[in-house]
């Protein structure tokens, strides 16, 4: 039966909780322990699949097809073990599941209320595939003090409660700040964040202090004895100038010990890091850095596109090399030329997204990218811009476009190289869809198989015929257009196993030109590199030694 972690936050948002629970999960990995992470977000919202990027940041979506937090992509890059619908959980797919029981009858009658229907509900869901594991990490997003995470931290006092003792712990991080006209670090902040925190029955085992300085022992040792935490259990957590150093950070100030301590486990399994060493050493140690171009249009808010910049970085330790990431705003050249915008970069990168806004500004840069011969990545969106300008401009349809940009004018202006996906096969079952369906949840989601053309560059790039990547969208390219785009030099190398949906385009007459439907970069880990990334990278790396 798995012990439980709950992870809280207090003082500020943003502190770092799923890197924390993250680094935490490598390092129970690190010695001999199997682990799975979850996230519980309070807000009302059903799933983060219809919140702006502006909003909520990058959707992160799973193999069996749930859009979740970005947090989760934290979870499987630090532990490699792929999350699960089960491992995200909101508010508003909580009230949900209980309304639905509520008019189902399952209550036979009963007021419903949030306690106990509603910390029920979330202490099944924190239960699910217990035994599987060793450790159960489970983060709640917010703060504590935050009116719609009460009734999460209800359920996991109660949680703990119906549990055997030395079953469940609780590990709270906060924010040390330091006034620099009294050149001292203050410990009242994260003394009334436990203090709030057991206001409402909860006391942490461990504390995680955020801090720009060092902890002088004294402030430790205050913040024990206020808190009513062991000193070895004030663990603290500087900056760091990569995030993958983490693991071995929170090693070095204790955590893994102070977790297993906590659980009495004794004597404890020895870690090995050096998975983490290596990649500590690829960080550190570069031959030389190249600069890449994401041409996007939520640039303003870097977390919209976190696992491509990861997955970046996963391409540069693969390669030594640093990358230099540029976010270039794609409206910007909407209507003038892109090249003084992309001239100097060594690779162009135009990831996903949705709606008209800057979809010119995209197509130009994968113009740009294939008549000067730059390395291009295409994700999702970004493919079909590619295909758009190859119909546009080379293969003759000067009217090309997507359905989607029309769907959203109410009037016919393209040529729809790009059509709502109408149905696809999902199992053994058939799915369709219409252009107007809701859009929560409607898109092609998931993990689906391609068949990759055999001496094609992607199939080369993989070193297989055969993969399962994981998808994010509502429209395809059509495929009536496959035979006047390949007349003209784009190939369609990458097709859905019964051979009607597109899934990888590439020039045969470029150096590094490939489109991809599917989101590689939601698969890529430090230790594991994403192959498209790599040799993505690989390609910026040679650019980067012509230009």
């Amino acid at each position: 039966m798995a012990r439980f972690i709950f992870i809280t936050g207090g003082v500020v948002s943003s502190l770092g909780k799923g890197l924390a629970s993250a680094a935490l999960g490598s390092l129970l990995q690190a010695r001999g322990f199997s682990v799975r992470l979850r996230k519980l977000d309070p807000y009302l919202n059903v799933d983060p699949g219809t919140m702006s990027p502006f909003e909520h940041g990058e959707v992160f979506v799973t193999d069996d097809g749930a859009e979740t937090d970005l947090d989760l992509g934290h979870y499987e890059r630090f532990t490699g073990v792929p999350a699960r619908k089960t491992d995200s959980i909101s508010s508003g797919r909580i009230y949900t599941n209980v309304l639905n029981k509520e008019r189902r009858g399952d209550y036979l009658g009963k007021t419903i209320q949030v306690i106990p229907h509603v910390t029920n509900e979330i202490k099944d869901f924190i239960a699910i595939g217990e035994d599987e594991v060793d450790f159960m990490l489970c983060e709640i997003g917010g703060t504590v003090g935050d009116i719609e995470g009460l009734p999460f931290f209800e359920a996991i006092r109660q949680f703990s409660h119906d549990r055997p003792r030395g079953q469940c712990i609780y590990m709270h991080l906060t924010l040390l700040p330091y006034l620099a006209a009294s050149g001292e670090l203050k410990t009242k902040p994260t003394q009334h964040s436990v203090k709030e925190m057991q206001s409402i029955g909860l006391a942490p085992d461990i504390l995680v202090c955020r801090s720009e300085h060092p902890i002088p022992e004294k402030e430790r040792e205050k913040i024990a004895l206020f808190c009513n935490v062991r000193k070895e259990s004030v663990v603290a957590a500087y900056d760091l100038k990569s995030i993958y150093e983490a693991p071995l950070a929170y090693h070095a100030q204790g955590l893994d010990q102070a977790v297993l301590d906590a659980f009495e486990i004794n004597p404890a399994p020895k870690p090995d890091l050096r998975v983490w060493e290596d990649v500590a050493d690829r960080i550190h140690n570069t031959d030389g850095e190249v600069n890449v171009a994401i041409v996007g249009k939520y640039t303003q808010l870097e977390d919209a596109y976190k696992s491509i910049k990861e997955a970046l970085t996963h391409g540069g330790m693969a390669n030594r090399v640093k990358v230099n990431v540029s976010w270039v705003d794609a409206e910007v050249f909407d209507s003038t030329d892109a090249a003084p915008y992309l001239e100097g970069y060594h690779a162009i990168l135009v990831p996903g997204g949705f709606g008209e806004r800057g979809t010119e500004g995209k197509i130009k840069a994968a113009q740009y990218a294939r008549e000067n011969n730059i390395p291009y990545l295409g994700i999702c969106l970004g493919m079909q811009m590619a295909v758009i300008e190859a119909a546009r401009n080379v293969a003759g349809v000067s009217t090309a476009g997507s359905e989607e940009f029309d769907h959203e004018a109410g009037k016919k202006r393209f040529e729809p190289v790009v059509y709502h996906l109408k149905e696809w096969v999902q199992g053994n079952a058939k799915v369709s869809r219409k252009a107007d369906d809701a859009k929560g949840g409607t898109m092609r989601l998931g993990a689906y198989d391609a068949t990759l053309m055999a001496g094609s560059k992607v199939a080369d790039v993989y070193g297989s015929t055969a993969i399962e990547e994981r998808h994010r969208h509502r429209y395809e390219v059509d495929i009536a257009y496959k035979d006047k785009l390949e007349a003209v030099g784009m190939k369609f190398s990458g097709m859905s196993p019964d051979g009607r949906l597109p899934e990888i385009v590439e020039w045969t007459n470029h150096p590094w030109f490939i489109g991809v439907q599917f989101h590689p970069e939601l698969k890529s880990k430090p230790f594991d590199p994403h192959p498209l990334f790599k040799d993505f990278v690989r390609a910026a790396k040679d650019n980067s030694r012509l230009v």
